[in-house]
This record gives C-alpha cells, structure tokens and sequence, in this order.
C-alpha cells in the first residue's frame, strides 16, 4: 500500500485552508514546508505548536518535515547551517515525523560537481549524525544544480554516506530536467536507495525552455506509468508526495490554489490506477 501526501502549501499560504483541501481529498498526511508564509524551520515556537495543534485536529500526520537543509551554496559558510540542521531534527521529532526533506548543495555555475565532493560529504555526515543521535532519516532530493542531481552522484552519496539515516527522494521531474528518462535510466541506477517519492511530471528541456514545462504526473516525460509499475514490482511500500509546482514558482515552490493541486492530485491518482498500484 502507497500513502499520498504532499506539499500543502502549494494549496495556500494559511494553514486552515491546506487543511480544507486535505480533508476534501481525504489525504492525512502532509509534507510540511511552510505555513502562513514561513518556512517550517523559522516557525517560531508558538506557530508550531499552532501547527501541530490544527493538524491534530484534523487526523493529519506529516509524512516529512519539508525542510531546505542543503539548499544553500556549497560555498557559503556551514556553521549556521548545521546549527538549522540540529532544530530541524527537534522539529520533526516534535511532530512525530520520520523524514526530513533535504538537499546537497548548490555547486557554483559552470563548475564541476566532482570537484566539490568532499566538502558535500562532509557537511552531509555532519547533517546525518545529528538525525541518526535524535532517530530522524535525511532524505536527499535530487534537486537540479546541486551535487546530487544526476543518479550517479545520488548513488555516491547514500553509498559514501552508508546510514540508515540517510535515504534518497525519487523526483521524476528534476530528473527530467537533467537529461535522464525517469524510469530507463535514473530509476535502474539509484532504485535500492529510495524510501520516498517526489509527484510532478516535467517535458524535456528544450532551447525555447531550458528547464521543460512542469505538468501533472502523466502529463510530461516522467514515464510515470512505466515508473510506477517498476516501483510496484520491486516491492515499493512508502509515500508518494504530490508536489505540483503548477503556479508562479516562489522560494517555497510555487503557489498554485486549490484548482490546480487538485488537478494536480487527479493526475497522480490516474497513474497510479495505471499501474496498478493500491494506495490510500
């Protein structure tokens, strides 16, 4: 069985009206990245409490803590970042949360990502010693333009790494936008790594469009049915986390309403039919 969940505040910065379109939907759990317009990690002490206490309410449970750990540049200083790292951790273990979304570092433009290798794999030890003391799993999201955005750097690093602690995202779409297909090539490479799925669809790039267009799962060139079947076969049983990307894209991911996630939900819940795959 695949649990749906997903990034709320692409619903609405307010926290009710994430919860509304939840509800409606009957998704109980969330991948929490940020509320009344703040990042997770800068809520203060109050807004979490107020957070945990309306998702209580509502029967929903987070299935990550939505984090930007790691989504800084490999050469900005780290000091401050760790100490991020540490009450990131606190954070998810105050919402009972297995999972924290993270990346690994931006590389400077036009650089060589080997060549940073390991400054990543240092802060990221760093990062995941702090997650394996307080029994969180990092979860690295292949993100385009950091150090593990093709598969054979994912691999690189859950391998180097070698911590139940530190765990890879699946994310058809930024995939896509690095030049592999989804399901022939990054899925065969990275697949024993995997503990977490990321849901938006992407086209190829193209010179018009150098990053492809962002669609709803089935709708680009994330060969999400062949993906998905793959996943099922090999016995998958984890989240699968609709992140739409559909409206004006923001530091937070893009804002796209109610419309277009729940557009962006049907498109994820057809795929899955698709393939066959029993979820809830």
């Amino acid at each position: 069985m695949w649990t749906i969940t997903g990034f709320a505040d692409e619903i609405a910065n307010d926290l009710d009206e994430q919860i509304s379109l939840l509800n409606q939907l009957g998704i109980k759990f969330v991948e929490f990245r940020s509320a009344w317009g703040t990042k997770v990690l800068d809520l203060s002490d109050e807004q979490l409490r107020e957070a945990k206490a309306k998702l209580d309410a509502a029967g929903i449970k987070l299935s990550s803590v939505g984090s930007d750990l790691g989504k800084i540049s490999i050469t900005d200083p780290f000091e401050d970042h760790l100490e991020r790292a540490r009450h990131g951790v606190e954070v998810a273990k105050f919402f009972g949360a297995p999972y924290i979304r993270m990346f690994s570092f931006f590389i400077p433009e036009g650089e060589d990502a080997d060549n940073y290798r390991d400054e990543v794999l240092s802060r990221t030890r760093a990062m995941v010693e702090l997650a394996e003391a307080g029994g969180i799993t990092l979860l690295h999201e292949n993100e385009k333009d950091i150090y593990g955005d093709i598969p054979r750097r994912v691999v690189d690093l859950i391998t180097s790494i070698d911590s139940p602690n530190y765990r890879a995202i699946f994310d058809p779409a930024n995939y896509v936008q690095c030049g592999y297909q989804p399901a022939d090539e990054a899925y065969p490479e990275v697949k024993d790594f995997i503990d977490y799925i990321h849901v938006k669809d992407a086209t190829t790039p193209t010179e018009e469009e150098p990053l492809g267009i962002i669609t709803p799962a089935g709708e680009g060139d994330g060969q999400f049915v062949d993906l998905f079947t793959k996943f099922k076969a090999d016995g998958y049983e984890g989240f699968v986390s609709l992140e739409p990307h559909l409206g004006d894209f923001d530091e937070f991911g893009g804002l796209c309403g109610p419309d277009l996630w729940t557009k962006a939900y049907n498109g994820l819940v057809t795929v899955l039919n698709k393939a066959g795959v029993e979820y809830k």
